[in-house]
């Protein structure tokens, strides 16, 4: 296994322009999905980081 950070120790990805990346609509919609199916009523940092990586991988592929 690696020995990596957790993701509350670790720095905010910043764009290009100096700005952190916002979640688009679907986005944030996929993170409330997953909250609920964990049983919680809001997403957490986890669900928003697999809401980001998801979205990106799918327009990297198309």
């Amino acid at each position: 296994m690696s020995e990596r950070a957790p993701v509350w120790k670790t720095k905010n990805p910043k764009a290009k322009s100096g700005q952190s990346r916002r979640l688009t609509s679907s986005q944030k919609a996929a993170a409330k999905q997953r909250a609920a199916k964990a049983g919680r009523k809001y997403p957490n940092l986890v669900d928003n980081i697999r809401a980001a990586r998801s979205k990106a991988k799918e327009v990297s592929r198309t």
